[in-house]
C-alpha cells in the first residue's frame, strides 16, 4: 500500500493535468473510502483467510455482488429491477461453482473467519457505492491518490512498519514495488475512471470479473489444474455480466 500510494502520488506530479487542491474536492469522503473501502478490506479478508481456505474466503468476499445493489437500491427507495436479480443469482451461482464448493470441507469451518470474510465483502461493497456517489469532477489520479494516502493510517496502526529492521527485510520492498503497482495503482485509477462511467451497480457485477481472471491466472502461470465444474461457473459469472450489461444498455438506448 505504501509503494502504490507513493508512485501514485509520483504520477499525479506527472501529470500537470491531475494537480488541483485535494483539499478543496471531496477529500473527506474519499479518505473515509480509502480507510473502509481499501484498508478494512485489506484487514478483514487478510484475516478470513488466516482462518479459513482461499476458496470460502473468496465465496464470502463475493457477496459484495448482492450488497452493493441493496445498498443502491436503500439509499434510492426502489426495488433492485427483476435483471439485476436474475444477475445476481447467475454470478453467485457461477461463483460457487468456480471455487468447486462442493470439494469443500465443511467440517472445519471457523465461525469468526465467517463473520470477517462477510464484513470484508460488506467494507468492498461500501467501496465501490460510496465511489459510484463522489463528485466525478476531479481527476481520478488524485481521487486514488486520496484514497491510498487515507487507508495508510489504519494500516500503519495495525501492522507497523518494522519489517524493515529484521534481517533481509527490506527484499521485501522489491514484493512491496510489484504488488504496489499491480494490486493498488492500476486497479485503483481504473476503477476510478470506470466507475462514473458504468455505476456503482454495474461495477459490482463487472468486479466479479476478478474471480475466473484469477482462475485462468493460475492455470496459464502457474500451472494449476481447473475442473470442468471451474469452467462452467466461470461462464455463468459471464453470463450474469452479460445480463446485467445489455439489459441495461437496452434500457438507455429506449430513454434516447
Amino acid at each position: 500500500m505504501t509503494m502504490g500510494t507513493i508512485i501514485t502520488w509520483l504520477l499525479v506530479l506527472m501529470r500537470r493535468k491531475s494537480w488541483s487542491n485535494p483539499f478543496r474536492g471531496p477529500w473527506v469522503r474519499l479518505s473515509l473510502i480509502g480507510i473502509f473501502g481499501l484498508a478494512c478490506t485489506t484487514v478483514l479478508y487478510n484475516n478470513t483467510l488466516a482462518r479459513l481456505d482461499a476458496s470460502l474466503s473468496i465465496i464470502l468476499l463475493f457477496q459484495f455482488t448482492w450488497m452493493t445493489i441493496l445498498l443502491d437500491s436503500i439509499v434510492n427507495r426502489r426495488w433492485p429491477r427483476g435483471f439485476q436479480m436474475l444477475a445476481v443469482v447467475i454470478v453467485m451461482a457461477g461463483t460457487l461453482f468456480a471455487v468447486n464448493i462442493i470439494a469443500l470441507d465443511w467440517s472445519h469451518i471457523s465461525l469468526s473467519g465467517v463473520a470477517l470474510g462477510l464484513a470484508s465483502g460488506f467494507t468492498y461493497s461500501l467501496f465501490l457505492f460510496l465511489t459510484g456517489r463522489v463528485d466525478d469532477r476531479m481527476d481520478a489520479l488524485m481521487k486514488s491518490a486520496i484514497m491510498l494516502t487515507a487507508a495508510l493510517i489504519p494500516l500503519y496502526i495495525i501492522y507497523p512498519a518494522n519489517f524493515l529492521m529484521v534481517a533481509g527485510g527490506s527484499s521485501l520492498l522489491l514484493w512491496g514495488l510489484l504488488l504496489g503497482v499491480l494490486g493498488q495503482v492500476v486497479p485503483t485509477l481504473f476503477f476510478n475512471i470506470g466507475i462514473s462511467r458504468v455505476g456503482s451497480s454495474v461495477a459490482a457485477m463487472l468486479g466479479s470479473l476478478e474471480l475466473p481472471v484469477g482462475v485462468v491466472g493460475a492455470w496459464l502461470i502457474l500451472g494449476e489444474s481447473v475442473l470442468a465444474v471451474q469452467w462452467l461457473g466461470m461462464l455463468l459469472i459471464l453470463v450474469g455480466i452479460y445480463v446485467s450489461e445489455m439489459k441495461r444498455v437496452h434500457l438507455e438506448n429506449r430513454s434516447t
